[in-house]
Order: structure tokens, then C-alpha cells, then sequence
């Protein structure tokens, strides 16, 4: 595990890669005997190309899940697009037990109409049903929405397929040293844009709770500083830079006030701003080094990284201040915890003396569960369903980014094509 003074000081980060292209999702584990869905191909009625294939996109959210078996579309008897040219038996002979369906419209130049239909097929009925209009760039967005409402329908959870993820990359080049990019795609990889770029180091990204705004630590002019900014505008906003450290920042759920780590008093305590007027109140005073807050989802408690009790540990207090309550003991350190959004669970590093792993720590019961196996893995961050923890590992001395379901079940490995990502993010659903 990082030493924890080396996470507060927010040293450079050893990374090594090149400029993020979209990531490339490779299943490694999914849940045996996934549900068999049959996703017909959408139809298409337009002049022009379809600018996004929204069946595709559909299959692929879905089997990415771990949840499900999408069939092969060259074993479909038959390709309806509405309710009406279904065959039921069709679908049985290739044993689906569910069925997707659909069409896209060209309407105008760039308008799409979109509809789908979702079929229990051994009871012959519909599920579910919708329609949407929208721009062609939208369709992509549309797509993983169904996916969403399919998943939602089937599983009884909510989806988190039309969300995305923030992460940081590193170009080095002989002739401009290193460039750090701070990214952000959607969460099946796709869409990467590029948010800052910077010879200094971009490190902790942070999402607020409308997922319009991202917080993150940047070392711009050689000083740790903490910025927000607004992913619609572009607009930046400098909103700690005091003299030490300035790191870790993490949104309140109603997005009015910012946890963060500073040592402007000296040691490194955990702090509150309130966003708009910029005022701090100090929650932690204590001896040693805590660092890496997280908000509980109704906004009452923080856990916090701190070493008072020799090495790094879970820590929890409540957000108006006062006692700190220590969580956790398995394990020789624990560190960087973030909440699932039931607030029952929380995804930390752990370290129990072979290196460092991802876990769930039950907040009800009160033990912790290792997921990974790397000794390297760490940044965990829950997805907004609470269904996948995305995280960094190592793998043969290089970066990516992996996920893994929160009950260990599924595992999925996030490649870039051209080199090494870490710092990931996960945000709340798209808006």
C-alpha cells in the first residue's frame, strides 16, 4: 500500500504511458449461467448512415455486466423490430429467455427517432417499452439508457450504463518530457475527451453528485492546488491553494460543500469548505496524518484515512465533527474508502501482507471482504448502481484500469490501446 505520508505529500505518480485512446473492455470472469437475451439487431429506416449501432451497444453493456448471455445474432430464426412480428417459438428454440427489440428513424437531418421493446418470452408479453427523440450524437447515450431499463427490468437494480468515468493518463516524449491528461469517457470506454493537459501532475479527480462538475488536485506553477471545473463550459475554478498540502477532494451529496486535506495549520487534518463562500471548518485535529475523505450518501458521516493508531486505518466521523470512530482492524493497513450508494458498504485498499487489494468493508456486520489479487491495485471507486468497483491496478509493470462486481463475481479489464491510465473515477449516472 502507498505510504500514507506519500498519498498526503501527492507525489508524482509513476506512470508511464501515452496519449488515452478509448478503452477496450475484456471480460475475464462473469457470472455462470447468465440470463440468455436474444438483442435483434435494430432496424433501420433512414436516407443516410446509422450513426451509432444501438442494438450493438445494447449487447455489449449487457454482457459486460456479467449479468447476462446475449446469443449470437447468427443463431436468430428471425429479425422483428415491433411487438407485431414476433414469433415466439423462434426465440425458444435458441432458448431465449428474454428478447430486445427495436427500430431507429431518421426524422430529419440529424433527429432520430428511437423505440425499443423488452419480451419475457415464455410468458409472450412485453416487459417494457420506450420511445425517444434525439440528435444523432445522442444515440450512443439512448443506447446505454435501454440498456439500463433492461437491466433494471431484469435484475431489479438500477443499471449504470449511462455513466461515466474520469482517469488520468501520462505521455513521455523525449522532446516535451511528461504531459499528464485528465480524461473523461463514457463508462463502456467510448467518447474519451480530454478535460486538462498539464506537465504537472493531475491526480485525485473527483465527481460532484449532477456530474456536471469534477474536482481534482493539479500541480500547475509547481504548487499542489485543488480546482474545480465544469465539464459544460470548461470553466476552472482555483478553490484551495494553500501554502502545503491541498489534496484529496471529495463533493458533499448536495454539492455545496467540498472535504478535502490540508496542512495549512501544520499537520495534515481533514476539512470542510463551503463552496460558494469559501469558507473552511476544520473536522479533524490530531497528531497524526488524516487524509482521503469520503461522504456517507445522506451527507451525515465521513470515513477518512488516518494513521493514529500506528498505520493507515478507516476512520468515521460525523460531518458536523466530534469523535472519530475507528472501523477498521483486519488487515495490516486499510486505506482510501469511498461509500456504495446504499451506505452500507465501503471499497477501500487493503493490505494483510501481500500487497495491496480491493475490498468491501460491510458496514452492518462490521468484516471486510478482499476481491482482487494484484499487489498493486488501489484507487477503488464504487460504479453509481453500487454493482462494480472500478479500480487501478499493475499488471507487468503497467497501468490499467480493471473492474470487479461487488460481490467478486465478475472481473473485466479497461486496456487503453496506446498506454497506461490510473486515477479512476467513477461518476453518478448522466444527467
Amino acid at each position: 500500500m502507498k505510504r500514507l505520508i506519500l498519498a498526503v505529500a501527492m507525489l508524482v505518480l509513476s506512470l508511464s504511458g501515452v496519449r488515452a485512446m478509448a478503452l477496450t473492455i475484456e471480460i475475464t470472469k462473469g457470472v455462470d449461467g447468465g440470463i440468455p437475451i436474444a438483442v435483434v439487431p435494430f432496424k433501420w429506416q433512414g436516407q443516410s448512415a446509422l450513426p451509432a449501432d444501438v442494438g450493438d451497444i445494447i449487447a455489449a453493456d449487457l454482457y459486460r455486466s456479467g449479468q447476462f448471455n446475449p446469443l449470437p445474432v447468427d443463431d436468430f430464426l428471425s429479425r422483428p423490430s415491433d411487438q407485431s412480428e414476433i414469433k415466439y417459438k423462434d426465440w425458444r428454440l435458441i432458448k431465449a429467455v428474454n428478447l430486445v427489440v427495436g427500430r431507429v428513424t431518421q426524422l430529419d437531418t440529424d433527429r432520430y427517432a428511437v423505440r425499443f421493446q423488452l419480451f419475457d418470452v415464455f410468458r409472450e408479453r412485453q416487459l417494457i417499452g420506450f420511445r425517444w427523440e434525439v440528435p444523432g450524437s445522442d444515440l450512443r447515450k439512448i443506447a446505454h439508457q435501454i440498456s439500463d431499463k433492461v437491466y433494471e427490468a431484469l435484475t431489479g437494480r438500477p443499471g449504470a450504463f449511462d455513466s461515466r468515468i474520469a482517469y488520468v493518463t501520462l505521455l513521455r516524449t523525449a522532446s516535451n518530457g511528461s504531459e499528464y491528461q485528465l480524461m473523461v469517457a463514457d463508462a463502456d470506454g467510448y467518447s474519451p475527451k480530454q478535460i486538462l493537459r498539464s506537465s504537472d501532475p493531475i491526480l485525485s479527480p473527483a465527481w460532484a453528485a449532477d456530474g456536471i462538475w469534477l474536482s481534482y488536485v493539479s500541480f500547475e506553477e509547481g504548487r499542489s492546488k485543488i480546482v474545480v471545473q465544469n465539464l459544460h463550459t470548461g470553466a476552472r475554478k482555483k478553490l484551495a491553494e494553500f501554502p502545503g498540502i491541498n489534496g484529496a477532494p471529495a463533493w458533499s451529496p448536495d454539492g455545496k460543500h467540498m472535504a478535502m486535506t490540508l496542512s495549512r495549520d501544520g499537520n495534515p487534518e481533514i476539512y470542510v469548505m463551503h463552496i460558494a463562500s469559501g469558507s473552511l471548518r476544520r473536522l479533524t485535529n490530531h497528531s497524526s496524518i488524516d487524509t482521503e475523505a469520503a461522504w456517507s450518501p445522506d451527507g451525515r458521516h465521513l470515513v477518512f484515512t488516518s494513521d493514529r493508531a500506528g498505520r493507515p486505518q478507516i476512520y468515521r466521523m460525523s460531518a458536523a465533527g466530534g469523535r472519530a470512530e475507528r472501523l477498521t482492524f483486519e488487515g495490516k493497513e486499510n486505506a482510501r474508502a469511498s461509500y456504495d450508494r446504499a451506505g452500507k458498504h465501503l471499497t477501500l485498499v487493503t493490505n494483510h501482507g501481500n500487497g495491496d487489494q480491493i475490498g468491501v468493508f460491510s458496514l452492518p456486520k462490521g468484516s471486510l471482504e478482499i476481491l482482487t489479487d494484484g499487489r498493486f491495485d488501489e484507487s477503488p471507486t464504487f460504479s453509481p448502481n453500487g454493482a462494480m468497483i472500478l479500480y487501478a491496478a499493475q499488471r507487468g509493470g503497467s497501468g490499467l484500469l480493471s473492474a470487479v462486481s461487488a460481490d467478486g463475481r465478475v472481473r473485466q479489464v479497461l486496456r487503453s490501446e496506446s498506454g497506461t491510465v490510473r486515477e479512476p473515477a467513477w461518476s453518478p449516472l448522466n444527467h
